[in-house]
């Protein structure tokens, strides 16, 4: 008897005591849970920079038909007399690079032989990504790439304009009148104008306009550079092939541009057939820009 009440006394103590351990530990476990492990992870989001969002571009288009419509195509590239409607289709559907990913690089290339010249022409996209976005964007990474292939081409980095104005001293030069400026020195008097002969004639030496002998005036030369409002960047280069004595000059324009996350090539070439002629460089140029634009219309679409 003795030793069942013993057992009833011991038995609700025990109870008691796992009862309050279990409340002990619950309040434990909840205060290191908001302290310790919040901390940790508000400390770790803290740290972490956001990873950059992907670029504007997930795919590209097809380059053989994308902004290179049949009525630019034709004035980029006359197609001989002697053709059959079937190759005049084959030459203006192109012919597409080989390429292991179309998502990432892809290019279309067209030619056109006549009797007076060969054409040629070819397009190509590519789209940048960036393998760690936590580094840099892809538009970053595309920038990237657009700068050294700039740098490559040799042309200034696009910044202020530094002409000078109008009347301002060259640089260097004491503006008239400041100190230890000189006597201002008037300029050098024109050169007189050629007397025309009696009776209307040119005066001696120097052809008449349209007879043999007279030179017709050159064409002006462009150059390369940077170009403005052609997508997010541009730049352009205007090559022409040395001159030789039986060869012609043949004369190559290649544009490149960036929108967002895609660089585009543009490439145009003119190579005439009789020496001495020379492409003109406006007219490469703007054939050239030309279909560069509507490139950049249709990855605006």
């Amino acid at each position: 008897m003795q030793r069942k009440a013993a057992v009833r006394r011991v038995l609700p103590g025990i109870a008691m005591l796992t009862a309050l351990a279990a409340g002990a530990a619950g309040l434990t476990g909840c205060s290191g849970g908001g302290d310790g492990k919040g901390t940790s992870d508000a400390k770790a989001g803290g740290n972490a920079a956001a990873p950059a969002q992907p670029g504007k571009y997930r795919s590209l288009p097809a380059p053989c038909k994308a902004g290179v419509d049949s009525k630019k195509l034709k004035a980029m590239l006359p197609a001989a007399d002697s053709l059959t409607p079937e190759q005049r289709e084959q030459l203006y559907a192109g012919v597409a690079d080989a390429s292991y990913d179309g998502d990432r690089h892809v290019g279309c290339r067209w030619t056109a032989q006549t009797p007076e010249e060969t054409r040629l022409l070819s397009v190509g996209f590519e789209r940048v990504v960036s393998y760690d976005r936590a580094v840099a964007s892809d538009d970053d990474k595309a920038k990237q790439v657009y700068v050294r292939r700039l740098t490559d081409a040799r042309l200034p980095f696009p910044g202020p304009a530094t002409t000078p104005s109008p009347g301002a001293p060259a640089t260097g030069s004491p503006a008239a009148g400041a100190p230890g400026a000189g006597p201002a020195t008037p300029p050098p008097a024109a050169p007189p104008a050629a007397s025309p002969a009696p009776g209307g004639s040119p005066a001696a030496g120097s052809p008449a306009p349209g007879t043999p002998g007279a030179s017709p005036s050159p064409q002006p030369e462009l150059g390369s550079r940077v170009l403005e409002g052609l997508g997010t960047e541009a730049f352009l280069e205007d090559k022409l092939s040395p001159a030789g004595a039986t060869a012609a000059q043949s004369r190559t324009v290649r544009i490149v541009f960036r929108t967002s996350n895609v660089l585009v090539t543009v490439e145009y070439s003119v190579q005439p057939a009789a020496p001495g002629t020379v492409p003109p460089s406006a007219e490469t140029q703007d054939r050239a820009r030309q279909l560069a634009q509507a490139l950049v219309e249709r990855f605006n679409e």
